[in-house]
């Protein structure tokens, strides 16, 4: 019997793709999030919309006084977006590793989560736009790095161009105006890649002063199903000294660390994390938080703090005391996959210029929809101020993803860049 045939012959899979809507996902934003009683299933509540993308010119939905533009389009899974100096975009492309089924469940969780992709072949490569006249359209379009290996985070510091595969940090030569890399990189440091490579996205910042690299690195599990041993190294990011690619524990405990930015005013590191499953549809909700040096987050023994996850054996009470609540919720199951800052945003208006920027790439293990857009977030001295704005809206349209937003940056010009592998578009906002 093939998945979709028994997808539609079981009314006990069919009850766990349909139930467990969710409650008012309002409730679970900012510092102190409502969080409800544990809810564990036999199978987890499964509702991802399938991608059906944009079609005859049509945009997502904006805020007031807003302007939203197809920067490009026609890539091949794009899935962050990079500024370089000179005001050249660089879009990532990447095609995702295979990953071993560890339980039968997962045959069925990956067929429900693989309607919400895209339905075109992704690249391993970065391409490089250049809109020298600022018309807000690419003049030239190249590849600048091909034949990477699931390619995510890009960091530059002076002539060093980094590209965090699923595997390594590669450094490149950078020549600025260049429009193609064919130099062979070194690899700065090894990463925690496969053959499981649960989350094998590695999000790559640069500190402020360039002396260091931090990537996020995400658990090969959602709850250690694969085993503590596959946990190694995992569910942290790492401190990578730039000259010697010398690397150390910076945090633990993240479960899928992504969007990882200095925050302007305090040059403090924040991250967004994606949080544990299966636990119901308003459990665990995902997060921003600002990053301590040497603090444990939760992952996987508690969340949130020190409420603990009883799935977790055996249970790790000393580290449960360690853990520590992150700064601010972003309500459960959104998957936040990207965050900028926005203090040079000036092509937008003043109220969009001093906070960040997150895209939400959205659910697929709750009932109601939830995430599927890009939120602001202000700040006020170097921490989170209030409630998120819906920036950018109208990605779902009769239940179909018409996109789905990861990376987010801002461009030269102070504009906003979104880059959308549903619809593998790059939008650019501005405002009107």
């Amino acid at each position: 019997m093939t998945i979709r045939a028994l997808l539609s012959s079981s009314p006990l899979i069919m009850l766990a793709a349909c139930s467990g809507g969710g409650g008012n996902a309002d409730d679970q934003i900012g510092p102190n999030p409502k969080l409800p009683a544990i809810n564990q299933y036999l199978m987890p509540p499964m509702h991802v919309a399938s991608v059906e993308p944009w079609a005859n010119g049509a945009t997502p939905t904006v805020a007031a006084g807003l302007r939203i533009t197809a920067f490009a389009s026609d890539f091949h899974n794009v899935r962050s977006v990079y500024t370089l100096p000179n005001g050249d975009v660089l879009a990532v492309e990447a095609k995702a590793p295979e990953e071993p089924v560890a339980r039968p469940k997962d045959i069925l969780v990956g067929f429900i989560q693989g309607f919400g992709h895209s339905k075109v072949r992704g690249e391993s490569r970065i391409i490089l736009l250049r809109d020298a006249d600022g018309d807000g359209k690419p003049e030239v379009r190249t590849v600048l790095i091909d034949h990477l290996n699931a390619p995510f985070g890009v960091a530059l510091v002076g002539g060093d161009l980094y590209v965090a595969n699923t595997d390594a940090i590669l450094r490149y030569p950078y020549v600025p105006g260049q429009t193609q890399i064919t130099a062979k990189p070194t690899v700065l440091t090894e990463l925690p890649g496969g053959p499981i490579d649960h989350h094998w996205t590695k999000s790559l910042v640069a500190s402020p002063d360039g002396s260091k690299l931090y990537v996020g690195i995400g658990s090969n599990s959602n709850i250690t199903e694969n085993g503590i041993e596959a946990e190694k190294d995992r569910a942290r990011i790492w401190e990578v000294d730039r000259s010697t690619g010398a690397h150390r524990d910076f945090a633990t405990g993240l479960r899928n660390p992504t969007g990882l930015s200095f925050e302007p005013t305090s040059n403090q590191l924040w991250t967004v994390v994606n949080e544990r499953d299966e636990l119901g549809p308003d459990l665990v909700p995902d997060y921003m938080t600002s990053v301590r040096d040497g603090s444990f987050y939760g992952w996987p023994y508690s969340y949130y703090g020190q409420n603990v996850d009883p799935r977790v054996q055996p249970q790790r009470p000393d580290l449960v005391a360690r853990a520590i609540p992150p700064d601010y919720a972003l309500s459960s199951h959104v998957a936040p996959l990207g965050m900028a800052f926005s203090a040079n945003a000036a092509a937008l208006p003043p109220q969009f210029r001093s906070g960040a920027f997150v895209g939400e790439h959205g659910s697929w293990n709750r009932g109601n929809l939830n995430g599927y857009k890009v939120i602001y977030i202000p700040f006020v001295n170097g921490r989170p101020a209030g409630k998120p704005v819906d920036v950018v809206t109208g990605f779902i349209k009769d239940g179909k993803a018409q996109g789905r937003p990861v990376g987010v940056a801002i461009d030269r010009r102070g504009a906003l860049l979104i880059a959308d592998d549903g619809g593998n578009v790059v939008w650019r906002v501005t405002g009107k």
